[in-house]
């Protein structure tokens, strides 16, 4: 016996569609959701979370704003002056530039007595050929500080965390 020739179907008839199994955009939604969430995580618990992420970005307002001064004073030929204030939290760049450190940071000036605009407040003096009077402005915390640092020699402005445990 011979087998039977295979069944052809009529022309325009096509054959019935197979199921695909695959994901739905519901669970593929979920899914992305679920990796941001713990991506979020992850990074707040690596990076010291929110209170880590204001200490960092104050520190670097604060040396971008001394950077820019150093700028300043390269561009106009004329001495210009970075001024901290720790007890009251604040501080003034040349061109109008000022602002606010956040209540929760601890905040350490250390630098020349004489470039000091008055008892209790700090200040880092750039001259027109960069240079500068130095001085290191720590913010801190809990047990996490970072240092915004100007050389004295050269005015370069440097950020680094505190090596410092407690």
């Amino acid at each position: 016996m011979s087998a039977a020739p295979p069944r052809r179907r009529p022309p325009g008839v096509h054959a019935p569609a197979r199921r695909v199994r695959g994901v739905s955009l519901l669970e593929m939604l979920l899914v992305v959701g679920l990796v941001a969430a713990t991506s979020v995580l992850a990074a707040a618990a690596f990076t010291g979370g929110f209170a880590g992420a204001q200490l960092r970005s104050t520190a670097k307002e604060i040396a971008a704003q001394l950077r820019y001064t150093r700028t300043r004073a390269i561009a106009t030929g004329q001495p210009q002056r970075f001024v901290i204030d720790p007890a009251a939290r604040t501080w003034q760049a040349p061109g109008g530039r000022d602002g606010e450190i956040p209540d929760a940071l601890d905040v350490r000036f250390i630098g020349a007595r004489e470039v000091q605009p008055s008892r209790g407040e700090g200040a880092v003096m750039f001259f027109g050929d960069g240079a500068a009077t130095g001085g290191r402005i720590q913010l801190r915390r809990d047990s996490a500080a970072w240092n915004v640092d100007v050389a004295w020699l050269t005015g370069e402005v440097t950020i680094e965390r505190d090596g410092e445990d407690g």
